[in-house]
């Protein structure tokens, strides 16, 4: 019986994941347009440009810690055995 339980709510947190992910990127597409916007707006685009450069920002960071962390790992397993 207790069994079941533990199995139900398991179930129960699958499936809120799910739906918070499928509902998450709706959430997050509103503020493209907003993004857009201000950007279409302007005549001088150094807003654009800065909003270009944090895009860069964010998409090279995760890439350099994880090359970071397989660099450390990578170390590690060359290492000689003590």
């Amino acid at each position: 019986m207790r069994t079941n339980i533990q199995g139900l709510m398991n179930y129960k947190k699958f499936v809120f994941l799910v739906l918070l992910l499928f509902l998450a990127p709706n959430l997050a597409d509103a503020q493209c347009a907003m993004c857009r916007a201000v950007l279409e707006s302007e005549e001088g685009m150094t807003t654009a440009k800065g909003i270009n450069d944090g895009i860069v920002y964010l998409m090279a960071i995760p890439y350099i810690l994880v090359g970071v962390l397989f660099f450390f790992v990578y170390r590690k397993m060359k290492s000689p055995k003590v």
